[in-house]
């Protein structure tokens, strides 16, 4: 498997598409990059530009490899007679050793590679978002210079946090103390007022002087400001004028804490999640939504972690924290999984001040991540120590409510101290409380303190509790007497070698208590700051980079612009164009209000401005092409794209060739090809549609719907009692129309008794109340988060089915995975699960009083599978024997198409790689011959079988329901059901003869009583959901339980 490499090559669209800035530059031309040299989150970056058919993937095994692999096969398959007869089965042999390795083994390992290298790379972003996260709350607390983070005294400063606001809300500025309490708001909408008016400066004033006396009061450490646009600069500015005024007229007045005060930009991505957020809410119920994010700022400020952890909670707020450019590609539930992970390992390594937290409770966030504690431990211990108000002994938290085993696990990273009521109390306690030193140690740490304190002292003190006291704070505050001890001395003449680890975590904990490891908090850096004011990144701007930039105001030689960030953009006349040295006036050619498009030609991040250039001959020029981290295996290869558009022009050619006009006058019909159709209906309503020839022959029409955006139906329409006389007949419609079983006179009709029933059908169902858009995976993430918010429901919605178009999907979720049916658009109605439906309240009812219904189906075993492998001749390399094996009766070519559906993939081998056979391995949409068993989705665990070599794919006269490969179905999926179990093989039989065609009985061509129309009769449900794999039957896979009521 290592041994395979990967290459890339864009597409058409994908050439088109990804310039040297597109987030698929760096992987769009790969050229065989092994499987074990792939790093981070690249192959998900291929799989996604895969699924929008902007790149195309091969994957092979090198020639060296590939030859070896042959070279096992023969050596242990072949025959070693030198007869005749020997020597022609080896050619059998041979063949057939061929054909399992390129249309099973190579197909299955390709399958095999992708989903390695979709899990390694998932592992690997899933750490760099954690890494991403311990960043941002393994941060300290912002510190005060002159601060000693180590006295009992107030170690987190008094905050003034400020909110930028436009107006409505105005400026706000939020006091909170070194508890993070809210002391005071004010409001000040005029402070950045830039106009000459003077009621406006005069109102500007009255503001600066009430922030003046505002300061004044509440004598804050450091003012927080929000970084969220360049107007914050602005108020920056605003802030230091009324600092400096204050420092100037009143410096006696101004405390010593306010002598460096200084302005921290904070990023208010956060803040902005806890405004929005149901914890906020709780916390500060009566503030408005910019106090509540001013509020947050600052608590960011004072302790991150408590910060981020408010956001833990049920709602999960903090997984819509953007930490990583790639995170979309994770799931929710492992974002989490992470998140936990990380939040333990850094909670566990702060501690919580349990006396802190219960006077001010914001503080208790992060007690849920403490060893021995979840979410409901934690919030009853919560509840009972607020009730308590303060503790003074760490043994007395079994008697709120922990158990011993609970208390064992977390008594370490609780600590008990002078702090919050408790600081006002006269009452004892133990200073190893205050420390990392678990209970069942305090013997040794006692004795340790006792024999140093003895030593220095020189004498011998009593054993009673106030001479160990006195021991443990002569330790604590001579912590170079414990840097004389020679600890293996010492664990020597105590003969407790073996505890080596516990003293040294008992002799750093007896010099400093809980000393905080996190990383001291650091300003933000100029580029720091330029980010999170601008709201750029590093990959968005650059110099080279394409933008849009407005004309704001013209001076004389040069244009002032403004990009879409707000920052601004400098063009010069001779940047402007190549005869730029002519221009007089950049006036003459541009007009305030222009939008330009122009290249970034450099950055002053500390201005917040860019430089711009428009040349012609600048805009094609590359020289800045963005080559950051090139790929070691990145050859860009012309000639194979020129090889992709010219096969897409010689098969558009082909089409062109072969088409045949019709002699037919109809409002509805036009002489076009299927490709000419989907662009003409493209700009038009649901439920449009158009007649057309069929690529089938002048005794065959087509009927091409418009199902949603991007997703067309063809339906194909076989003409009878035509006179054969000359072409010009064959031309002319034929005297009856048919449509599977049903027969019309005309088209008039066709439309009158087909179309407008389904299009009326259609219709309803687009516009029901639990009709969801996107595919089915985006269908799927929005039913998650529905059931994340209503988790003891079954939550249900229908979606289109872009792969089977003509279909819908019921999708809906038990307990965890998504289940998915489908559902068959007909003239009367809606078919789910072999049953008809004139309107959908009714199919919804039917559903959820049969959801659990058992279904039974017969898998056919191994066995007779393989008896039933015909011989071919060494000519014939891969066509089928005289018997028909993988031949089709089925003359209607339905089909469906989507442009949001799988697209193939390619390479020198793929699933499915036949010849006939879809190369997404998917069902064949119609009749024909498929080599692949098909594939499973890893994503959704749905499974689509393809029509394989190995069985007759028969379909009888179905009733020709659109989604049905039966008779004449659109779509793909077998009418009845799919021949299909755990560890099976597929069948793509329709229905026919099971005896000599195929292995097998499957009914899935199976005659129906019910009209013709749209849809995948079977349902299709499939379920990966807890209960596994389970007895299939009419395309349902049930999986386990759920529960929940509707």
């Amino acid at each position: 498997m290592e041994n395979a490499v990967v290459s890339t090559s864009p597409t058409a669209d994908g050439n088109t598409v990804i310039d040297s800035f597109h987030q698929f530059s760096g992987i769009k031309w790969l050229r065989e990059k092994p499987l074990s040299k792939f790093e981070g989150a690249q192959w998900l970056l291929i799989q996604k530009a895969e699924e929008e058919k902007l790149l195309q993937v091969t994957f092979k095994l090198p020639e060296n490899h590939m030859n070896r692999l042959i070279s096992d096969c023969n050596e242990h398959y072949l025959s070693v007679g030198v007869s005749k007869y020997a020597q022609l089965w080896n050619e059998q042999r041979k063949l057939i050793l061929e054909d399992a390795l390129h249309t099973f083994l190579l197909p299955s390992m390709e399958k095999e590679a992708r989903s390695l290298l979709t899990s390694r790379a998932k592992s690997r972003l899933l750490l760099e978002y954690g890494q991403a996260l311990w960043n941002k709350v393994s941060a300290g607390p912002y510190q005060k210079k002159e601060m000693d983070i180590s006295s009992d005294e107030e170690v987190a400063p008094r905050v003034m946090a400020c909110c930028w606001g436009p107006g409505k809300p105005p400026n706000t500025f939020v006091m909170l103390d070194s508890s993070g309490e809210v002391l005071d708001v004010l409001y000040a909408g005029s402070l950045t007022l830039r106009s000459q008016n003077v009621n406006d400066q005069q109102r500007k004033k009255n503001d600066q002087d009430r922030v003046l006396k505002f300061m004044m009061d509440h004598q804050p450490h450091v003012v927080a400001l929000g970084a969220v646009n360049l107007s914050c600069t602005r108020l920056k500015d605003d802030i230091y004028e009324v600092i400096f005024q204050m420092v100037e007229e009143k410096p006696r007045d101004v405390g010593h804490g306010m002598d460096d005060l200084s302005i921290v930009y904070v990023d208010e991505s956060l803040p902005r999640l806890y405004e929005n957020s149901r914890i906020s809410g709780e916390q500060l119920p009566q503030q408005s939504g910019i106090v509540k994010r001013a509020v947050a700022l600052g608590r960011y400020l004072q302790n991150p972690l408590a910060m981020a952890a408010t956001l833990c909670g049920p709602g999960r707020e903090i997984l819509s924290w953007k930490l990583h450019p790639l995170e979309h590609f994770l799931q929710v539930d492992e974002k989490y999984g992470m998140v936990e992970q990380v939040m333990v390992d850094i909670t566990n390594q702060v501690g919580i001040d349990i006396n802190l937290a219960a006077s001010h409770e914001w503080f208790f966030s992060p007690l849920q991540f403490i060893s021995g504690l979840g979410p409901r431990k934690a919030a009853s211990l919560q509840r009972s120590l607020v009730r308590a108000g303060s503790i003074f002994v760490r043994k007395d938290l079994i008697m709120h409510g922990l158990g011993k085993k609970v208390f064992v696990n977390a008594a370490g990273f609780l600590r008990i101290r002078r702090s919050g009521l408790a600081a006002s109390s006269s009452q004892f306690i133990d200073l190893l409380d205050d420390t990392r030193i678990h209970p069942e140690s305090y013997s040794l740490a006692q004795e340790l303190a006792k024999d140093i304190y003895d030593q220095d002292v020189r004498g011998d003190s009593n054993d009673d509790e106030d001479a160990i006291e006195m021991a443990i704070e002569h330790v604590r505050d001579r912590p170079g007497s414990l840097r004389k001890v020679v600890l293996d001395e010492y664990l020597a003449s105590k003969k407790r070698e073996n505890k080596k680890e516990t003293y040294s975590n008992i002799m750093r904990e007896l010099s400093c208590g809980f000393q905080d490891w996190r990383i001291p908090f650091k300003d933000p850096s100029p580029d720091e700051e330029f980010y999170m004011i601008s709201g750029e990144t590093e990959d968005t701007i650059a110099e080279g980079r394409i933008v849009q930039a407005s004309v704001r105001r013209l001076q004389g030689g040069r244009a002032i612009c403004v990009l879409d960030s707000g920052l601004t953009g400098m063009l010069t006349k001779e940047d402007f164009s190549d005869d730029g040295r002519d221009i007089v006036e950049l006036s003459e050619r541009l007009k305030e209000g222009d939008i330009l498009t122009c290249k970034i030609k450099s950055i002053q991040k500390q201005r917040y401005q860019v430089f711009l250039i428009c040349k012609e001959s600048e805009m094609r020029n590359n020289r800045h092409q963005h080559n950051q981290n090139v790929d070691a295996y990145y050859h860009e290869d012309r000639n194979s794209l020129q090889l992709v558009k010219e096969k897409a022009r010689k098969e558009k050619e082909l089409v062109r060739k072969h088409f045949k006009s019709r002699m037919i006058v109809h409002p509805r019909f036009q002489n076009i090809t299927a490709d000419q159709a989907t662009e003409y209906l493209s700009d038009k309503d649901f439920g449009e549609s158009i007649v057309r020839p069929s690529s089938r022959g002048l005794n065959y029409l087509t009927l091409t719907l418009k199902i949603y955006d991007e997703v067309y139906a063809h339906k194909e329409i076989v003409e009878g009692g035509k006179e054969n006389k000359d072409i010009t007949s064959l031309q002319c419609i034929g005297k009856t129309l048919k449509i599977g079983e049903d027969t019309f006179e005309d088209l008039d009709e066709v439309m009158d008794r087909y179309v407008d029933p389904l299009v009326s059908h259609l219709k309803t169902m687009l516009n029901y109340r639990k009709f969801r858009k996107g595919t089915k995976s985006e269908v799927d993430d929005l039913l998650k988060i529905e059931k994340g918010e209503n988790p003891s429901r079954i939550v249900y919605c229908f979606g289109i089915s872009h792969e089977h178009p003509g279909t819908f999907i019921l999708s809906y979720i038990r307990s965890t995975n998504p289940h998915h049916e489908y559902i068959g658009l007909y003239p009367k109605g809606f078919k789910f699960r072999k049953r008809m439906f004139e309107d959908i309240d009714r199919l919804v009812a039917y559903f959820q009083r049969h959801i659990d219904d058992p279904l039974q189906e017969s898998v056919p075993s191994i066995r007779s599978v393989a008896a039933m492998v015909p011989m071919r001749s060494p000519a014939d390399r891969g066509s089928s024997g005289g018997s028909g094996w993988g031949s089709s009766q089925n003359e209607g070519g339905w089909k469906g198409n989507s442009d949001r559906s799988g697209s193939g993939r390619g390479g020198d081998y793929r699933n499915g790689g036949g010849r006939d056979g879809h190369p997404s391995g998917a069902p064949r949409p119609y009749g024909g011959r498929g080599r692949g068993r098909g594939r499973r989705d890893d994503m959704n665990g749905d499974r689509q079988d393809g029509n394989g070599d190995w069985g007759n794919n028969d379909t009888g006269t179905g009733d020709g329901g659109w989604g049905s490969s039966t008779g004449g179905g659109w779509g793909s999926e077998s009418a009845e059901k799919k021949n299909e179990g755990a560890g099976g093989w597929g069948s793509g039989s329709g229905g026919g003869d099971s005896g000599s065609g195929g292995w097998g009985n499957d009914s899935g061509g199976k005659k129906s009583s019910e009209d013709d129309g749209w849809g995948n009769e079977a349902g299709g449900k499939k379920s990966d959901g807890e209960g596994g794999w389970g007895n299939e039957s009419s395309s349902q896979k049930s999986g386990g339980g759920g529960g929940g009521g509707w």
